[in-house]
């Protein structure tokens, strides 16, 4: 019970504070749900100056920086937890493509927030942002706050938007709980309407609007419910936009759940406001777990 799937949690690391703290969170999060560990560091090095043996005093500095990191990191996370089966490597391909092809053999993938020689004042990378509006497995994007890294609210969020765009989301978000043995905060925002429609008075029209978010959540939940009985569950509904409303609730959570859509054949971004926003500013680890349409 708890776990994802069989398959490795893939780590990217390239040897900044950012994926150094992802190290940290994957090796507690791969001992939770006993997954093996692989960390990969992306370089181009090899495609530009081809492979020399490692034990030649010729290699390209960037070759033994790249292995450098991914024996630090690989050591960091086995000492961090000694019971979890850690493997690293360096993959010779640029940092996008070859995170989103591990993702296809892995049950996570996993980044920080930002990257080796980017900008402090960026919210979030260039490569975190590409893997996780492009990838088609779960990806969570480790960021936040102290007590929310290391688990000490006791709380998963979970954002819920409509059945059928968000059942991986509802599934992936069970398990997390179920796994960490804490709460499961489930939230459905709804907007009250700009004008009333069809004569009704706003304050009926937004009681209404406000059960259709309930009665969304028992759709939504039902068999994840019983599939899980023994997460305690606390159900919400809230006025307001999800994003805004999400962003609060992640100053309370440990890690926060979110639904994406993807659709085959689309190459570009995909990646919604709620998302977005999550990814920039949330006070906890973020999960986006794809719902392929």
């Amino acid at each position: 019970m708890g776990k994802l799937t069989e398959l490795p949690m893939v780590v990217g690391v390239d040897g900044s504070e950012s994926s150094l703290a992802a190290v940290d969170w994957s090796a507690d999060e791969a001992a939770r749900h006993g997954l093996p560990l692989r960390l990969v560091y992306a370089s181009l090095w090899a495609r530009y100056e081809g492979v020399t043996p490692s034990n030649s005093p010729d290699r390209p500095s960037e070759q033994v920086m790249a292995e450098n990191i991914v024996a630090v990191a690989t050591e960091r996370a086995r000492r961090r937890r000694p019971e979890v089966d850690v493997s690293g490597d360096v993959v010779p391909e640029d940092a996008v493509s070859a995170l989103l092809r591990e993702g296809n053999n892995a049950s996570v993938l996993v980044t920080g927030s930002r990257g080796r020689g980017e900008l402090k004042g960026l919210l979030l990378g260039s490569v975190g942002l590409a893997v996780a509006a492009r990838a088609y497995g779960p990806v969570i994007v480790v960021r936040g706050d102290r007590s929310a890294i290391t688990g000490e609210h006791g709380r998963v969020l979970l954002g819920a938007g409509d059945p059928g765009t968000t059942d991986e989301a509802v599934r992936f978000a069970f398990r997390e709980a179920e796994a960490r043995g804490c709460v499961l905060d489930v939230v459905r925002a709804w907007l009250r309407p700009a004008r009333t429609t069809a004569g009704r008075p706003t304050g009926e029209s937004s009681r209404e609007d406000e059960k259709q978010a309930a009665d969304l959540l028992d759709t939504l939940l039902r068999e994840a419910t019983a599939a899980h009985p023994d997460v305690r569950v606390r159900r919400s509904t809230v006025e307001g936009p999800a994003r805004s409303v999400l962003l609060r609730r992640s100053a309370a959570a440990d890690l926060a759940v979110i639904g994406a859509r993807r659709r085959q054949g689309h190459l570009g971004l995909q990646l919604g406001r709620v998302g977005h926003r999550l990814l920039h500013h949330a006070d906890c680890p973020v999960a986006l777990v794809p719902q392929r349409m």
